[in-house]
């Protein structure tokens, strides 16, 4: 009987792991750098390509492509990285659900870019007018070493 009942719940505790979990939605505004794992729904402002590498003729060269792109929501915008393939998708004009999105550093400031890990699509055009006067790619970030409280006080004593 023991045995019966440790089957079912091991089938239960299955069941629950491959049901996937509802997307929770982020907003611009919230993006903080070193996160990770966002998914937000945003417009493609403008489109800037940054460095065009190799031949598309050859199939044995592949062609590298890095676009910086204004992207944004009604709180804010930021700076996205597309790389490669992510280009076509990030059209100005084009509003996109950007999956699994994380924050890079670059030069103390923060862009949103998407791994392989994660995923752009293009989707309706949403209903929401962008906030333009906050642009969280302009807020320059310094990283600072903290020091522990206890290691602190210990050089203060010698």
């Amino acid at each position: 009987m023991a045995t019966v009942q440790q089957q079912q719940q091991e089938q239960e505790q299955q069941i629950k792991s491959t049901e996937k979990r509802k997307p929770v939605f982020v907003k611009v505004d919230h993006l903080k750098p070193g996160t990770k794992g966002h998914t937000l729904i945003a417009k493609v402002l403008s489109s800037n390509m940054v460095l065009q590498k190799g031949r598309a003729a050859s199939q044995h060269l592949r062609q590298t492509r890095i676009a910086e792109c204004l992207i944004g929501d009604e709180t804010g915008i930021v700076l996205f990285t597309a790389r490669n393939d992510q280009v076509e998708l990030m059209k100005p004009g084009n509003t996109v659900i950007l999956r699994n999105a994380k924050i890079d550093m670059f030069k103390g400031s923060m862009r949103l870019a998407v791994d392989k890990w994660g995923r752009i699509e293009v989707t309706e055009p949403a209903n929401f007018v962008v906030k333009e006067d906050n642009n969280l790619s302009l807020v320059e970030y310094e990283l600072v070493n903290v020091v522990d409280e206890v290691e602190a006080g210990m050089n203060t004593n010698d």
